[in-house]
Order: C-alpha cells, then sequence, then structure tokens
C-alpha cells in the first residue's frame, strides 16, 4: 500500500511539473485578446446570466409549493 501511494506521489509530481512547463512555454507573448474575443465571452456569459433567472425562479417557486403544502397537509389533519 505504501509502494502505491508513493508511486502515486511520484507520478503526480512528474505530471504537474511537466504540464506547467509546457503551459509556461505556450504562453502568449502579447497581452491583452482581441474584441471578437471579448464580444464572444460576453455573449456566452449573457446566455448564462439569461437562464438563471427562469431557474432561480422556479427554484423559489419550488421552495414555496413545498412548504406551502406542508401547511396546508396539517391544516386538513387538525380538522378531522
Amino acid at each position: 500500500m505504501k509502494n502505491i501511494l508513493r508511486n502515486s506521489i511520484v507520478v503526480f509530481i512528474c505530471v504537474a511539473t511537466t504540464v506547467s512547463t509546457a503551459v509556461a512555454a505556450a504562453a502568449p507573448t502579447e497581452q491583452g485578446g482581441s474584441l471578437l474575443l471579448t464580444l464572444f465571452i460576453g455573449f456566452f456569459a449573457l446566455i448564462v446570466v439569461f437562464q438563471l433567472v427562469p431557474a432561480c425562479l422556479l427554484f423559489i417557486g419550488v421552495l414555496k409549493g413545498l412548504f406551502s403544502r406542508k401547511r396546508e397537509a396539517e391544516q386538513k389533519i387538525s380538522n378531522r
């Protein structure tokens, strides 16, 4: 078991070193992105935001439905 753990740590260190070196070598030399790239990322950010609004409203509706039904059920039981 100790050998497996030791080998896993050695492999992780080797992979982390290799990946960090590859990322550092592939880093762009110019700073910033193009206007099209900014618009592209902004467009998808808007899509995510516009999908979150109905999802939050639906979640709130589900919570209200769960808690209001519990009270109605308690009232029906107490009326019997």
